[in-house]
C-alpha cells in the first residue's frame, strides 16, 4: 500500500478523533493544524497516485473540514462581488 494513502488515512482518523472532544474555540485551532498538516499530505498523495486520487482525498478532507471551506467560499464571494451603487 502507498505510504501517502496511509498518511491520509491516519490524518482522517486523527481529524475524527479530535472532533469527538469538546473545544472552547469550536475546533478552529484543530482545523488550522489539520490544514497545515493536510496540505503536504495531499500533495504527496497526488504525486504518488495521480490527480484523480488526489481529488478524491481533497473532497474527503473538505468534508471533514467543511466549515473552514464554507467560510473560505463566503470570503471569496465577498471579495469578488462587484460593489453596488447603494454601497457607495
Amino acid at each position: 500500500m502507498n505510504t501517502s494513502l496511509v498518511l491520509a488515512a491516519v490524518w482522517a482518523l486523527i481529524a475524527n478523533v479530535l472532533a469527538m472532544f469538546p473545544s472552547r474555540d469550536n475546533h478552529w485551532r484543530n482545523a488550522y493544524v489539520l490544514i497545515a498538516v493536510g496540505i503536504p499530505i495531499l500533495g504527496f498523495v497526488t504525486y504518488e497516485n495521480g490527480p484523480w486520487v488526489g481529488l478524491i482525498v481533497l473532497v474527503a478532507a473538505m468534508s471533514v473540514l467543511r466549515w473552514p471551506v464554507i467560510y473560505l467560499v463566503r470570503w471569496v464571494r465577498r471579495v469578488l462581488r462587484k460593489p453596488d451603487a447603494a454601497d457607495g
